[in-house]
């Protein structure tokens, strides 16, 4: 079923407005943009990751698959059907694989029309090539899907978020993953250091912030 652009301005809305109030207690307890089920890399089905969502009284999340989107569109089918009215809001979500600075990045894409052609490329399961391959390109087709991108984790990679966050936002990324657990502590907190370094950048180059766990494993209030 084809998104409407009221729908889209929604979703948009909504992602922004949650955004706009996330800190360093946000996730895991209150909002979680960064989460893999086994339709990519992670360990839950699409359904366990709504069941602890609701369970651990969430109010919203993202389903980032590597390349693909079938573990939102399963999330998505199963919240539907699930009875209750203090259900999570879930934003679509997917992580691409792309160039950066001649570095392998992550871009996280939230909120977009799943359904859009532009799109194709990044959701095969698998790293896109040649002219997708860019950051540039991959930016592109999230906006114009009508969704935002972000820079996951980026203190993660062979060059420095103080060179890769100017060069993403040259490109007209959105956002940047600011809260982020680098040594995978237990329990899950953002890494202060790198915290406090992406939350500079950020405001230097007028850019939102998200939070995520990274979930590979049982439980979505840990990374692995």
């Amino acid at each position: 079923m084809a998104v409407t652009l009221v729908e889209q301005r929604a979703t948009i809305k909504g992602l922004k407005e949650a955004w706009a109030g996330l800190h360093a207690r946000s996730c895991p307890d209150v909002y979680n943009f960064h989460l893999h089920t086994v339709h990519s890399d992670g360990r839950l089905e699409p359904e366990e990751v709504i069941q602890q969502a609701v369970s651990y009284g969430l109010q919203g999340l993202a389903i980032t698959d590597h390349h693909s989107i079938r573990g939102y569109q399963r999330a998505d089918q199963y919240l539907q059907e699930l009875a209750g009215k203090n259900k999570p809001t879930l934003w679509s979500g997917v992580e691409i694989s792309c160039d950066l600075l001649g570095v392998d990045v992550h871009i996280l894409g939230y909120g977009f029309d799943p359904d859009q052609p532009l799109m194709a490329p990044y959701l095969q399961g698998t790293t896109p090539l040649g002219d997708d391959y860019p950051a540039a390109a991959v930016i592109a087709a999230i906006h114009g899907a009508g969704g935002l991108a972000v820079l996951a984790h980026p203190e993660r990679y062979k060059k420095p978020a103080s060179e890769l966050i100017p060069a993403a936002s040259a490109l007209g990324i959105d956002g940047v993953e600011a809260y982020y657990a680098y040594h995978n502590p237990d329990p899950w907190r953002p890494s202060p250091e790198q915290t406090a370094t992406v939350l500079t950048l950020s405001r230097v180059y007028g850019l939102w912030v998200t939070a995520g766990t990274d979930t590979h494993g049982r439980n979505i209030r840990c990374r692995l």
